[in-house]
């Protein structure tokens, strides 16, 4: 989109890899990362995504990543602590899990940094394997 602006959320779908817990809602996540496989089957760290979860959705997504809760990082490059958009990343707080589901989501756009902006969650996919999930190449028109 090279400094264009939409107002359109584009739908797409991203790897679960951790969850964030808060005192608020402890013990249920707050929300969860986002990743996508490269070709080189990398798995990269996209952004994070909280909205359009509820109380109810959070305790559904608790339930999932429990069976497949991990102690280490399945990224292939840590993710940034800090970026121009939203909260600092705390890793003493993330839960990680093996990237097994797959959430389909809206956002914006891609920021110059490579993450996602403007996230909301839309729900799981079940029927597309995680290590399907790629990063879509926009082609200028």
């Amino acid at each position: 989109m090279c400094g264009a602006k939409s107002n359109r959320l584009i739908g797409k779908e991203f790897i679960y890899r951790r969850l964030v817990r808060t005192q608020r809602l402890a013990p249920s996540p707050r929300g969860a990362a986002l990743g996508y496989y490269t070709d080189d089957g990398e798995l990269v760290y996209a952004g994070r995504v909280g909205t359009g979860m509820p109380v109810k959705v959070l305790a559904d997504l608790r339930r999932r990543f429990d069976p497949i809760a991990r102690h280490t990082s399945p990224l292939s490059v840590r993710p940034p602590r800090s970026t121009r958009f939203g909260s600092p990343l705390i890793l003493s707080r993330v839960h990680w899990v093996e990237p097994q589901l797959v959430a389909e989501i809206t956002y914006l756009t891609w920021t110059a940094d490579n993450l996602l902006r403007h996230t909301v969650f839309v729900g799981l996919r079940e029927d597309k394997p995680a290590m399907d999930v790629r990063r879509e190449v926009t082609r200028a028109t």
